[in-house]
């Protein structure tokens, strides 16, 4: 099960307790996968579960739509169901879910339903694959831009921030930051998916911060090979001048050894001399200075 599927499974089980809050699920299920047909009404769905949520909605206000198609989604090769629903009962129905608005700002409980239900029947909600650059994305797709503004409204209400943009005859309101996925499923109730992305962003971040160490180890890998080979180049002219029979016993086994182990960090090469990085290090900004003053 892809991880929309495991949302709409959390969601599911959050059935509305009373007509108010079916009511409200019902005028977002229409406004997501509904559309009006005539003097009635056409609802299609490819989640068996989510159609039989449906007709339990309607079963509440004793309407019982007609099953009118089943088809397959060639790219998901998953089966389509159709519902229509006309006459008196559809009228009712669609003057119902249509006064909405005032009352889903008055009444919490309803305006959750309508928000389950508006992901139920327009929703999706991708993570971020390991090794792939895509990120997180939630979005509810609604047929007309007044449903679509309702639906960031009520978000808005619990603190919860969309956005709303149009694709094709369609208005999409999408979040893509994982703090506002977190805190929206959270807010829905979907507990087991919100469970689910908590774990996916901890791995995440742990695969990152593996990536950061392994840049930073690197990065200073190739700055210690840039700093021996200039060591190497520095301890070579020394010699080549006659200048390191002059040097100290100390600074003159040191120079040795960076000619002998010239790909060696500066911390390999101490412990093979047995003394200490610092005592190295020291010993070397001694000798390049030397170097440096026979250049200028």
């Amino acid at each position: 099960m892809n991880f929309t599927g495991e949302i709409k499974r959390d969601l599911l089980a959050h059935f509305p307790a009373g007509k108010a809050g079916a009511a409200a699920a019902l005028a977002a299920i229409l406004s997501t996968c509904g559309s009006l047909k005539g003097d009635g009404f056409e609802v299609v769905s490819e989640n068996e579960k989510v159609a039989e949520y449906f007709l339990r909605l309607l079963e509440m206000f004793g309407v019982r739509p007609e099953l009118t198609g089943v088809s397959q989604d060639p790219k998901r090769k998953r089966d389509k169901l159709a519902f229509s629903c006309g006459g008196e009962d559809a009228r009712r129905i669609i003057s119902m879910t249509r006064s909405l608005r005032e009352h889903l700002s008055e009444d919490e409980q309803a305006a959750l339903c309508y928000l389950r239900a508006a992901f139920l029947g327009g929703g999706s909600c991708t993570l971020p694959k390991d090794g792939s650059s895509t990120g997180y994305h939630f979005e509810c797709v609604f047929s007309s831009r007044v449903r679509a503004e309702e639906y960031c409204e009520l978000l808005s209400a619990f603190e919860l921030f969309c956005k709303l943009v149009p694709r094709g005859e369609k208005y999409v309101c999408y979040v893509k930051s994982r703090e506002a996925i977190s805190d929206l499923l959270s807010v829905l109730g979907a507990e087991s998916a919100l469970k689910k992305l908590d774990a996916v962003s901890a791995r995440r971040e742990a695969n990152n911060n593996e990536n950061r160490i392994q840049n930073c180890i690197a990065g200073n890998a190739d700055k210690a090979a840039i700093a021996s080979a200039a060591q190497t180049l520095a301890m070579s002219a020394l010699k080549e001048e006659g200048r390191l029979a002059a040097l100290s016993p100390e600074l003159r086994e040191s120079a040795e050894a960076r000619l002998t182990h010239p790909t060696l960090s500066l911390s390999e090469l101490a412990s093979l001399l047995g003394m200490s990085k610092g005592g190295l290090n020291h010993r070397m900004r001694k000798l390049m200075k030397l170097y440096e003053e026979t250049r200028s």
